[in-house]
């Protein structure tokens, strides 16, 4: 068996620019951030360039839609980071820190409700590179869905968005149909047709904007573009399902500032070493709801950025 030489203390170091220890090797896998899952052609082929250049030809794909090259050495880090920054490639996604951002393909997808590789973009910028400096009490994961079919599961996110098109049902235009397109046209079986009237069930309606067109009286031919956000979700040794914030965003904006408030609410008022759905449980949902509707938590905004908090952080991965 070989013997080990890397320091745990430089192992630490490293690890926190995104090169994780390869077991019972002092070698490392480079993790190479995509923003969302997308890179060009000549991003693809200078990875794969580095993979044979620096580590042992092999490329693998996390489910954060990162890009790991495995078997780099520990002497050839500096090169390797130089040598993907031609392409405006960086290392990184590690610590108890904002991720990197998932996203689905709703931009392109026939489904799509939002531009999801637009926003995820954006959210990077804005909170996984805006935020980089800033310790929480543990990792803070983010998805951005296009649609509810949820393919990125947004849910199990410690805050997920999710793409919606709600429909503007016009009542005076509805002629109660016994045959209803719109009720034929919807998977959730929201829509029904009860006492010469459509009705939208709106514990059942998810906003997936399938219906919106189909009335051939235009009764329903408008819909909202919005966005959904759930906040405590959590995918690992304990499983926590997100909650849904009850209101539906219609300004792009609003939304972001929402993701802001609930990184600012983590750091302040997370204990270190719990995720953000524990810190959810123990303050109260509608309490952080509450505070993630309001503007209150932007007005000491600095002031919790500026605190001296979680300087140990609680990932271990």
């Amino acid at each position: 068996m070989a013997t080990l030489t890397i320091s745990a203390e430089d192992e630490k170091r490293v690890k926190a620019m995104g090169f994780l220890s390869n077991k019972g090797t002092d070698n490392f896998s480079a993790r190479i951030i995509t923003i969302n899952g997308k890179v060009t052609a000549a991003q693809q082929r200078c990875i794969a360039d580095a993979a044979e250049k620096f580590g042992n030809g092999i490329v693998t794909y996390t489910t954060r839609l990162t890009v790991e090259v495995q078997g780099v050495p520990y002497d050839k880090i500096d090169e390797f980071q130089a040598f993907i920054a031609k392409e405006g490639l960086v290392t990184g996604g590690t610590g108890s820190l904002v991720r990197p951002v998932v996203s689905c393909k709703g931009t392109t997808c026939q489904y799509g409700l939002l531009d999801s590789f637009g926003l995820s973009e954006e959210i990077h910028h804005r909170f996984y590179e805006g935020y980089r400096t800033v310790r929480l009490p543990h990792k803070f994961k983010i998805a951005v869905g296009g649609c509810p079919n949820n393919c990125v599961k947004p849910d199990l996110n410690d805050l997920g968005i999710i793409g919606q098109y709600i429909p503007q049902f016009d009542e005076d235009e509805c002629n109660g149909c016994k045959k209803c397109s719109v009720e034929t046209a919807c998977p959730m079986k929201a829509a029904k047709v009860e006492d010469g009237i459509l009705n939208i069930d709106p514990e059942l309606c998810n906003n997936c904007g399938r219906c919106i067109g189909t009335c051939h009286f235009d009764a329903l031919s408008e819909g909202t573009y919005g966005y959904k956000i759930y906040i405590g979700g959590r995918w690992g040794k304990k499983v926590a399902h997100g909650r849904a914030l009850g209101k539906v965003f219609t300004d792009k904006e609003e939304a972001l500032s929402v993701i802001e408030k609930a990184i600012l609410l983590f750091r302040e008022q997370g204990n270190t070493g719990e995720r953000f759905a524990a810190t959810i449980d123990r303050l109260g949902f509608e309490n952080v709801e509450a505070q993630l509707l309001s503007n209150e938590i932007l007005e000491r905004k600095q002031a919790i950025l500026d605190a001296r908090l979680h300087l140990t952080g609680g990932a271990t991965c």
